[in-house]
C-alpha cells in the first residue's frame, strides 16, 4: 500500500540496523528509501546490508531505493607526543609539512593543497569548530597562524578550511573504490560529498555514466556560492546541515535551508534535508521538542526527503526514530495549513508540453477533486515535473522501469509502481483505473488524473492529461479478478 504521506523518509543503515528482520522493521515503521554510508564498514558489509534490501523488495513487490553516499575527502592533523596538547587563545601555532609528533606550538598537516589556497586571514577549524585558528602568513610548507579559540587538540582530528576553495577533487581513489563497487551493486542513488563546484558533480556524472542518478551534498560555503551550477548537473541535493554548521555561523543554516530547498524545487530537483533531524534519539527513545519543530519545518517547506543518519544507523532506538519521524510528516502534512506552506514556493513551468501538463494536473486536481495522479514514465521526468507541482494527492508512477521506479523512492509523493508498458489510449486508461484501485488510491465514484505521451514509450513526450472516473462495476470487476 503506498504511504498516506507525501515526504519521504530516508533511513541509514549500520551496526544497529543492518539485519534483514531490522530493515524490515524500519520499511513497516515507515522508511521509504535506505542510505549506505561508504565512510564506515567495508564492501562486505554494504554488500550484505544490499542483499537484504533487495530481498525484501522482491518479497513485497515494492520498488526500494537504495543511496551509496561517499565519504569524500577527509582533512585531517598528523598526531601528538601523548596523543593531545593544551593550546591557549591568543597563542601563535604552526601547521607545517613535518611528520613529527606535534605539541603545544606545531603540528603536522599532510594536505598541501591547503598550504597552496590559505592566505593571512583565512580561518582552520579543528575538530568540528571547537579550536580556531587564524593564517597569519602562509608558505608552501608552513602556516602561522594565531589560535581564536583554545582548548584541547589530539590525533588526527578533522579540519575545516570554510573560507576558501580548496584545489581538492571531490573524489579519492577510497571514492573512486567505493563507487566502483556501488555501480556493480546496482544502488539506485550516488550521493557525493564534498561539492565545492559543478566541475566536480560533472566529473562524478562522467564516472557514474548513466548507472545511477547523482545526489550532489551542499555542505559547504563554496557550493553555496555555486548552488545553480551544481543544480544544473546534479539529479538531487541534499542540505547537509551537520558539515554547514561546522563551516559557517550555526545561526546562518536555517536560512540557507530554505534557500536551498527553494532553488531545488524551482529547478524541479528532489531535495534531501539531513543531519541531527531526531538526534536525541540516537540515546533516548523520544526526541525534544525542539528536534520535532525541526523536522516538521522541513515538511512545511517542502522538502522531498528528510533523513536519519545515527538515529537509525547506531542508535539505541532505530525503529522508534523511523517511527517518530512519520507521524511528525503525516501530521505535518494533516494541517490545514499545509498546502498554503508547501506553496510559499512559487515553481513556475518551463515553456514546456511537459511542463505544462504537469501544471495542469495539478490544477485539475483541486478543480474536480480528484483522488490521485497517475502518471506513466520511462525515464521518471514525467513524475518529477508532476511532484515539482506539490500537488494535493499521491501520485501513482507506472513505468516498464524497474531502475526508473527504484529511483524514485526519494520523490515527493511518488508511489512508484513496475508494469508493462501500454500502447493505446484506451489501455492507459483501463490500466489506470485498475492500478488506482489495486494499490488503494481510489474507490468505485473517484476521479483520477492520467498523464502520458503519446505516441507510447517515447521518453520525454508528455503531452496528455485525462480525467477518468473509476465506476461502480469496474470496482466490482476488480475485486472478482
Amino acid at each position: 500500500m503506498p504511504r498516506s504521506r507525501k515526504v519521504r523518509i530516508l533511513a541509514t543503515l549500520g551496526p544497529a540496523s543492518d539485519t534483514p528482520a531490522m530493515i524490515r522493521r524500519l520499511t513497516e515503521a515507515g522508511a521509504d528509501a535506505f542510505r549506505i554510508n561508504m565512510s564506515h564498514g567495508d564492501h562486505a558489509d554494504h554488500a550484505r546490508r544490499i542483499a537484504a534490501i533487495r530481498s525484501l523488495e522482491a518479497e513485497l513487490e515494492r520498488p526500494t531505493t537504495i543511496l551509496a553516499d561517499l565519504q569524500g575527502p577527509k582533512l585531517r592533523v598528523g598526531r601528538f607526543k601523548g596523543d593531545k596538547a593544551e593550546l591557549k587563545t591568543g597563542q601563535a601555532y604552526v601547521f607545517d609539512r613535518d611528520d613529527r609528533p606535534g605539541d603545544a606550538t606545531r603540528i603536522c598537516l599532510p594536505h598541501r593543497e591547503i598550504f597552496e589556497a590559505v592566505e593571512p586571514g583565512t580561518r582552520l577549524l579543528v575538530d568540528d569548530g571547537k579550536l580556531v585558528f587564524r593564517v597569519v602568513a602562509a608558505r608552501a610548507d608552513r602556516i602561522e597562524a594565531r589560535v581564536e579559540v583554545g582548548g584541547t587538540i589530539s590525533n588526527n582530528k578533522g579540519l575545516n578550511v570554510p573560507d576558501v576553495v580548496l584545489p581538492l577533487a571531490a573524489l579519492t581513489e577510497k571514492d573512486r573504490a567505493d563507487l566502483a563497487f556501488a555501480l556493480d551493486s546496482h544502488v539506485d542513488w550516488i550521493a557525493l560529498s564534498f561539492v565545492q563546484r559543478p566541475e566536480d558533480v560533472a566529473e562524478a556524472r562522467r564516472l557514474i555514466g548513466g548507472k545511477a542518478n547523482l545526489l550532489a551534498k551542499i555542505e559547504k560555503p563554496a557550493g553555496i556560492d555555486r548552488l545553480e551550477g551544481i543544480l544544473e548537473l546534479a539529479d538531487a541535493v541534499m542540505v547537509a546541515r551537520g558539515d554547514l554548521g561546522v563551516e559557517m555561523p550555526p545561526e546562518q543554516v536555517p536560512p540557507l535551508q530554505k534557500r536551498i530547498v527553494e532553488a531545488a524545487r524551482r529547478m524541479g530537483r528532489p531535495v534531501v534535508v539531513a543531519t541531527q533531524m531526531l538526534e536525541s534519539m540516537i540515546s533516548s527513545p523520544s526526541p525534544t521538542r525542539a528536534e520535532v519543530s525541526d523536522v516538521a519545518t522541513a515538511v512545511y517547506d517542502g522538502a522531498d526527503a528528510i533523513m536519519l543518519s545515527a538515529e537509525s544507523a547506531s542508535g539505541r532506538f532505530p525503529v522508534e526514530a523511523v517511527e517518530m519521524m512519520n507521524r511528525i510528516a503525516t501530521s505535518a502534512e494533516s494541517d490545514p495549513t499545509h498546502y498554503a506552506r508547501v506553496h510559499f514556493t512559487e515553481t513556475l513551468p518551463d515553456a514546456t508540453t511537459n511542463d505544462a501538463i504537469a501544471r495542469a494536473a495539478s490544477d485539475i486536481v483541486r478543480t474536480v477533486g480528484a483522488n490521485a495522479i497517475v502518471c506513466f514514465t520511462s525515464s521518471g521526468s514525467t513524475a518529477r515535473r508532476v511532484a515539482r507541482e506539490r500537488p494535493t494527492v499521491p501520485l501513482l508512477v507506472l513505468t516498464p522501469s524497474l531502475k526508473t521506479a527504484r529511483r524514485l523512492g526519494i520523490l515527493w509523493g511518488a508511489h512508484a509502481v513496475r508494469t508493462r508498458d501500454v500502447h493505446s489510449f484506451e489501455e492507459m486508461v483501463g490500466k489506470s483505473k485498475r492500478m488506482a484501485l489495486r494499490h488503494g488510491l481510489a474507490r468505485g465514484g473517484d476521479r483520477i488524473i492520467v498523464t502520458a505521451g503519446v505516441p507510447f514509450g517515447v521518453p520525454g513526450s508528455t503531452n496528455v492529461v485525462h480525467v477518468a472516473r473509476l465506476i461502480g462495476d469496474e470496482l466490482d470487476r476488480h475485486k472478482a479478478g
